[in-house]
């Protein structure tokens, strides 16, 4: 049994190694403070061993200000090692500058930095916004030293200019390394080429490497994450599986984006079924994750199951979920939600808010959606940020309120940006204000600040008119500007794979069974009673080839896929990059009641629960 704090305190204090294995043993701030008692009453407070050992323990539990204060006061002569600790436990707990602060006032005294000094500094530097500073300094100084060549302090210096951007200074510095193949210099070039978007290099490395570890897998697979690569993503972890590196949290979390970003809940559910078999440590980031992925792959019933299950809600968390009942259009739920969070004391975000307001947007909460953006500022003390603003457009042009959104744009503290202009075209354009949204999107034509869908949207007031000549004339001007319309696009999961639709696409291996299904439907919903919406055509065709235009949308591709490749009463999930159009949404509605099937649509938007025959928007979107 050790001796508590009361024994220590003899006429003959134990040596200096007694104290030094008691505070290594040391789990508990409290154990430490009676352990620094009884050294103080023993006289070693300025032994060198010891002293360190404080420092450093205090550190650990994240008490530096008791070890700084050892450090600068009680240590007689600190050394490197003192030093380059002390920088390095502040990088650890994210006090960047103050790590560079200290590394300053240890430059002031006579002690030389070593490599650990470097490496430590260097990461602080790495983590301060982009551009050259201290980072420039610190390499300066590191090649004066002799230092710049160390694994460690390179390795560092390949994070500073990746965190910047500079790639050929980052490859420069690695190829004079003096081992290509050393493991922690390759992860960081990989993660350097995959911040900037250079996947092929960034894979290229990856395969050359002849041994990785986690970090090194973690690094490829959140590149493929993050630069919208899932599918590449959730490859290359099955390929990681096949390995003999076991995967950790931060790498399902990377995977859980990839599934959510395609919407992919089987291959979500399988790596769900991974964390729960494989024992991964689940914590409020990897149950958040796991809220999101449910979220964006239509099982909101399962992202709710998950959230009870995370025992440190953060509001992170609470966010996640928020956005998804907005995204699901159970926008009463999103509020009460919001309630919940503040009830428990916790403080909302600029994300909160976000969540909160589209959710008011989807359907069509006018009034709750003024006194939730009335409130942050003067209950939360919040700034909106433009897309605050944007929820706020949203909301009041979808309500019809175009004139006070047009009112709320100019008294914007920032300045509008393509898509807030885009949000108040299509209210000009869904209510007839044909006069304000063409002053609007003539404005952002003649200032360079139009988009794709400025130019679609202004086509669209035209053809609404039956204008042709103008519909063709603003075509003519989107292709001599350049700007190309984004390509629709819909993808439907079936036995964990993924299967994507152009509109009128032929490549499938089942085009054949496709548009015969196509076929059948075109002749069911006839029968119904349905009506082509050819005036969405937007352009100057006979009736018959604007329906079959109208016919083979990839949504409705997608959709007949599904009906051939599941049993009957299946759910079907479709997954569209574009505003699901209103022909598509109206043809959906009839497919669900003719077939039986409930049809889970993500648009750009949010999510269309179609069963029997009605939508969950409310054909409000």
């Amino acid at each position: 049994m050790s001796a508590g704090p009361s024994h220590l305190a003899v006429a003959h204090p134990p040596p200096p190694a007694h104290f030094s294995s008691l505070i290594d043993g040391c789990a508990t701030s409290r154990r430490l403070l009676e352990i620094h008692a009884a050294v103080l009453r023993s006289g070693l407070q300025a032994h060198p061993v010891v002293n360190f050992k404080l420092q450093r323990r205090y550190s650990s539990l994240g008490h530096l200000d008791r070890s700084l204060s050892l450090l600068l006061h009680l240590t007689p002569n600190p050394s490197v090692f003192s030093f380059s600790s002390a920088i390095h436990a502040h990088v650890l707990h994210g006090l960047h500058l103050s790590a560079l602060r200290l590394y300053v006032q240890m430059l002031s005294s006579p002690i030389t930095p070593n490599a650990f000094t470097f490496s430590s500094a260097l990461r602080a530097c790495a983590h301060l916004p982009p551009g050259p500073g201290p980072g420039l300094a610190l390499h300066s100084q590191a090649l004066r030293l002799g230092l710049a060549s160390d694994p460690y302090v390179a390795t560092a210096l390949i994070d500073v200019y990746a965190s910047s951007g500079d790639v050929i200074s980052a490859r420069t510095l690695f190829d004079r390394l003096p081992d290509e193949n050393n493991l922690v210099s390759s992860t960081a070039m990989i993660t350097c080429y995959a911040k900037a978007g250079e996947l092929r290099h960034a894979r290229q490395l990856f395969d050359r490497m002849p041994h990785r570890d986690c970090v090194c897998w973690n690094a490829m697979i959140d590149g493929y994450t993050q630069h919208g690569k899932p599918t590449e993503a959730v490859e290359l972890f099955r390929k990681m599986l096949r390995s003999s590196v076991k995967p950790n949290e931060v790498t399902v979390i990377s995977v859980l984006s990839a599934c959510a970003q395609m919407g992919a809940l089987e291959s979500g559910k399988w790596v769900h079924s991974y964390i729960k078999n494989n024992k991964i440590w689940f914590n409020a980031q990897v149950g958040t994750a796991l809220i999101d992925m449910y979220c964006k792959s239509g099982s909101l019933e399962d992202a709710c199951q998950v959230f009870e299950e995370i025992k440190d809600k953060d509001v992170v968390a609470w966010n996640s979920l928020i956005t998804g009942h907005a995204m699901h259009g159970r926008s009463r739920e999103a509020l009460e939600l919001f309630s919940q969070l503040c009830d428990e004391g916790l403080q909302p975000t600029d994300v909160t808010f976000v969540g909160v307001l589209n959710a008011c947007s989807h359907a069509g909460l006018v009034s709750e959606g003024r006194a939730l953006f009335q409130s942050m500022e003067h209950v939360h003390n919040i700034e909106p940020k433009i897309e605050h603003y944007g929820c706020m457009v949203d909301l009041l042009g979808r309500a019809g309120l175009v004139e006070e959104a047009h009112d709320l744009m100019q008294s914007m503290r920032v300045e509008p940006d393509t898509v807030l202009w885009g949000s108040f075209l299509a209210a000009c354009r869904l209510h007839k204000k044909i006069n304000l949204g063409e002053k609007v999107a003539n404005f952002l034509l003649s200032n360079g600040t139009a988009n794709s869908g400025t130019y679609i949207l202004l086509s669209n007031i035209y053809a609404t008119l039956g204008n042709w000549e103008e519909v063709a004339r603003v075509r003519t001007l989107m292709k001599q500007s350049g700007v190309q319309k984004e390509p629709g696009c819909s993808s439907i999961e079936v036995n964990n794979m993924i299967h994507e639709f152009i509109v009128g696409d032929l490549r499938h291996p089942k085009s054949r069974e496709i548009y015969a299904m196509l076929d059948e439907l075109k002749r069911l919903l006839k029968a119904q009673g349905y009506v082509p919406r050819t005036e969405l055509v937007l352009h100057d065709l006979e009736e018959p080839e604007k329906e079959r235009a109208l016919g083979v949308h990839s949504e409705k591709l997608a959709i007949a896929f599904g009906l051939i490749s599941t049993e009957p009463g299946t759910t079907i999930k479709i997954i569209k990059n574009l505003r699901v159009c209103v022909d598509c949404h109206e043809v959906t509605k009839l497919i669900s009641r003719i077939m039986g099937r409930k049809i889970v649509v993500r648009d750009r938007n949010r999510f269309h629960h179609f069963i029997d025959g009605s939508c969950s928007c409310g054909d409000f979107w």
